[in-house]
């Protein structure tokens, strides 16, 4: 009898990919585990991706796109917090393989349609430019992924995780309003222009120029981000 194709095999095929990663990391990503987790042949797992990178790519790929659905159900920022929270911990392998070496190409490069809506409301919030938001996106940012891989890795069950999504909720909450209040204070040196995120080809995080003696340049100064007054 012939065989018919299975349409849940490529499916089947990121899924063991993913559960593969979070157990031993790209040693453990070949082509063959991947077929044999997948319950396939390794020739069949090569018809259909080219190598192991090409199915990590096409993870990344449907994991931002499940994420950023999910988001975009949602209407606020906060609400939009808490649904990242939830997406990574229910699909822990997935969520862990689309940040690793999120901050190098090939992810760097790649669209970060997540981010952006994050930070697309905060400036429909605070005003100004996307661009300006980025220092406070990024801690917002931490706050999320910070918990997430907290309770990922650090294996929190019971009262203990859900103290710490909330302690997380609570903490991400009070950044905003005291952006929205008083602007955003940071220290350290201002962003740089070589240092741009969530723009696809046009990402780069390049090293930040030193001073003379080949140190960075100390800057001392605590500097606020006001929001523009309506």
């Amino acid at each position: 009898m012939p065989r018919h194709p299975d349409p849940q095999l490529e499916q089947r095929i990121l899924d063991a990919a993913s559960r593969l990663w979070s157990r031993g990391g790209p040693k453990a990503l070949t082509m063959r585990a991947v077929a044999k987790a997948a319950g396939t042949t390794t020739p069949t797992v090569y018809e259909r991706y080219r190598d192991r990178d090409d199915i990590l790519r096409a993870l990344r790929i449907q994991t931002r796109n499940e994420l950023f659905a999910s988001l975009c159900r949602t209407r606020t920022l906060q609400e939009a917090c808490r649904r990242q929270i939830q997406f990574a911990l229910d699909h822990p392998h997935a969520y862990e393989v689309l940040f690793d070496g999120v901050g190098k190409p090939p992810s760097l490069h790649e669209p970060w349609p997540s981010f952006n809506l994050f930070r697309q409301r905060l400036t429909q919030m605070l005003g100004g430019n996307p661009a300006d938001h980025n220092r406070l996106m990024l801690s917002l940012w931490s706050l999320m992924h910070g918990t997430v891989l907290l309770i990922i890795r650090g294996r929190f069950e019971g009262s203990l995780r859900t103290q710490i999504i909330h302690a997380c909720i609570d903490a991400f909450d009070a950044v905003v309003a005291s952006a929205q209040r008083e602007g955003f204070a940071h220290s350290g040196p201002r962003w740089p222009s070589t240092l741009v995120l969530g723009e696809a080809s046009q990402s780069h995080v390049n090293p930040e120029k030193t001073g003379a003696s080949g140190s960075r340049r100390p800057n001392k100064s605590v500097r606020k981000i006001r929001r523009r007054r309506r």
